[in-house]
């Protein structure tokens, strides 16, 4: 499928947490197939460095922050005059560990980034461009929203919120926007890197597929769901997992992931 097909040639993107990993890939992605890119992330020296190599533009800020959605979604529509797209992708996982040892602050923070942040850009891009115009939302969610796992209860937690909140804002806002979203299962990423790095192949040799996933399995999961191939879906959930949910039928060994989880901390952010 060549990237004209998409029908995302001149339409606008809007990605946050679009300078590294699964952002990045999905802002690179939508600039192959034409789109014009809007990326946001913490670090202003990255943002602008990926906006120039894209070709787009980018404003630094953190999505937690319940100024910066606004912002963002007003930088957008002054650079391009549009908004077509949102892809909803930063995201934290802290805190890290058992619920019951849980800094409620933490907890907090998590529902802010992954949960409240993706509605209100959802709700500033509405306002300001989609409400007329119609556009698509995509959400970056997990596989492991859908079960439990060792040590990472906020995360799945909140990304479980997310998963119904992409399905509340799909009824909403259907016909003129649609709102979909994408759990990637364990993926080459520094924020999981603590995950695959310490043994990759007895994860890979897990997995049905026989590998853990790149940023580019996500992005083109992404690209698809956000682009005219796909009009007729909304309220979706793609899981792009390598076979992660089938693994049971594919080995009776024990699953290294878990494994990982349960002896190995995520760096700070």
């Amino acid at each position: 499928m060549t990237a004209s097909s998409y029908g995302l040639r001149g339409r606008v993107a809007l990605i946050t947490g679009g300078t590294r990993g699964i952002g990045r890939a999905v802002a690179e992605a939508f600039a192959g197939a034409g789109a014009l890119v809007c990326v946001s992330a913490r670090d202003a020296g990255e943002v602008a460095r990926v906006a120039e190599e894209l070709g787009g533009v980018g404003l630094a800020g953190d999505v937690g922050d319940p100024e910066h959605p606004e912002e963002l979604a007003e930088f957008a529509l002054r650079a391009f005059g549009r908004i077509d797209v949102v892809v909803n992708n930063a995201a934290t996982n802290q805190p890290y560990g058992p619920l019951m040892d849980a800094d409620p602050d933490a907890w907090r923070t998590a529902f802010t980034v992954n949960v409240e942040a993706p509605l209100r850009l959802t709700q500033c891009v509405w306002r300001a461009w989609m409400r007329e115009h119609g556009g698509s939302v995509v959400n970056v969610c997990t596989e492991g929203a859908g079960h439990v796992g060792p040590n990472v209860g906020a995360y799945s937690t909140s990304k479980a919120a997310l998963l119904h909140l992409t399905q509340q804002l799909a009824g909403e806002l259907a016909p003129g926007v649609r709102v979909n979203s994408v759990s990637p299962g364990l993926v080459r990423t520094e924020m999981a890197r603590f995950v695959w790095e310490p043994g990759e192949a007895d994860v890979a040799a897990g997995l049905p597929l026989g590998r853990i996933g790149e940023p580019a399995d996500i992005a083109q999961a992404v690209l698809w769901l956000a682009s005219d191939r796909a009009e007729w879906i909304t309220g979706a959930d793609l899981l792009v997992d390598g076979g992660t949910r089938v693994r049971a039928a594919y080995t009776s060994g024990g699953y290294a992931v878990h494994e990982r989880l349960r002896s190995a901390m995520p760096p700070r952010p």
